[in-house]
């Protein structure tokens, strides 16, 4: 594995590389902004990862007076002035109230709009990891996260690391905010496939361009559209000028779950697998030229995957007061003093042209297997470092560790 620091966009930037794919990370935000094929991988170099339409900055150069023609007010503008791809929600996800925002606190919490640091390189024999971690003073936590790449292998290794710096249990939201964009995503090219079972609609969109019918409840794939009958939501950016947000309850049956998006003029397929009890949900977040405020100005076609410990994007208060939804809680929490430890990956993958439509994405000895709709269907992706997802929950009494 190789790393640097360099310049994107005029942001400071790591790239991170094996023989296969390229990771870059923005110092602004810890954002993932690529995830890709190297050139010399023989393999499509499409990036999956969102860039946004608009030039974007280090979020901690936003000033209210000056951006929030470009961006937006604080309460959102702060983020979208320097959001790209990858996002981590911490601690909260959704809007802040407007109290918190007038304290300077943006959408999604303190994690996306903080510089964050270079924690370290650990060499290794065969791998080598990338460390970088943010410290957030308003929630009183310590983040960091973990990078490895492993030769031959198109997967990114991650563990993230959240220590309670206060003296009292704390109750968070703990959120992957994943954002595909364009010419990876197409209505006609493209198509998603996540682990879920059932799923409720929001209750709103910008300025009522929701395509679907509000508060209601669904078996995933199908939901219920505002005009009468249903959508397939595994098909993104369905009708321009509209957008949606749903919760989906992910496998209650499965340990490990998945997320994942299939290009099929290119045959390129990016996703991500994760234990069930560190990321029981998964937002799923459409916007096809729908939103008019800057910094969208109906100019963004985007499709995420949000999951994690929370299953809407809510102001606190509100998410506070949901509970737990088809029987599955809405909050994570960390002891006083105590530390939280998960492990998850992404990956990229080659499908053959002759494969169809993926339907299944499980861990097997040293494989990623995904599977077709046929038995011969099934490519088995090398990530011999996967079993780092299997250790259940650990607790030590001398720090309250907790490792998922």
């Amino acid at each position: 594995m190789h790393w640097e620091r360099i310049t994107w966009q005029g942001r400071e930037a790591y790239a991170v590389t094996n023989d296969l794919i390229r990771l870059l990370l923005l110092r602004g935000g810890g954002h993932i902004a690529e995830f890709r094929f190297t050139t010399q991988s023989g393999m499509p170099t499409v990036n999956p990862l969102w860039v946004p339409p608009w030039k974007t900055i280090e979020p901690s150069r936003y000033r209210q007076k000056a951006h929030t023609r470009m961006y937006g007010p604080l309460r959102d503008g702060k983020l979208l002035s320097g959001l790209a791809g990858h996002s981590l929600c911490l601690d909260y996800f959704g809007p802040p109230s407007d109290e918190e925002a007038a304290a300077g606190l943006s959408l999604h919490g303190e994690a996306p709009i903080s510089m964050w640091r270079e924690c370290g390189m650990n060499p290794g024999r065969v791998a080598s990891s990338l460390f970088l971690g943010v410290d957030l003073p308003v929630a009183q936590l310590r983040f960091s996260r973990q990078i490895q790449l492993l030769p031959g292998e198109s997967v990114a290794y991650i563990t993230e690391t959240i220590t309670n710096l206060r003296k009292a249990d704390h109750f968070f939201h703990w959120t992957q905010h994943v954002t595909l964009g364009t010419p990876f995503l197409s209505g006609h090219q493209s198509y998603t496939v996540v682990s879920a079972t059932r799923g409720r609609t929001d209750a709103s969109y910008d300025e009522g361009k929701s395509l679907l019918a509000s508060g209601r409840n669904f078996r995933w794939p199908l939901a219920p559209a505002a005009e009468g009958g249903t959508v397939d939501l595994s098909r993104p950016l369905a009708q321009r000028g509209r957008g949606f947000v749903v919760a989906l309850q992910l496998d209650p049956r499965r340990t490990i779950e998945f997320v994942a998006a299939v290009n099929v003029r290119h045959g390129l397929m990016f996703g991500y697998c994760f234990r069930r009890d560190a990321f029981p949900w998964c937002a799923v977040w459409d916007e096809n030229q729908a939103i008019a405020a800057p910094p969208w100005k109906r100019k963004t076609q985007a499709h995420a995957f949000e999951f994690g410990a929370s299953p809407f994007p809510l102001p606190r208060r509100d998410a506070f007061a949901l509970g737990p939804l088809f029987g599955t809680p809405t909050l994570a929490y960390i002891p006083a003093s105590g530390r939280i430890t998960v492990r998850y990956l992404g990956f990229l993958a080659q499908l053959p042209s002759a494969f169809g439509k993926v339907c299944d994405v499980s861990l097997s000895e040293n494989h990623i297997v995904i599977c077709g709709e046929t038995a011969r269907s099934r490519l088995r992706l090398l990530a011999t470092a996967h079993r780092n997802l299997e250790g259940g929950i650990v607790s030590r009494a001398s720090c309250r560790e907790r490792t998922v």
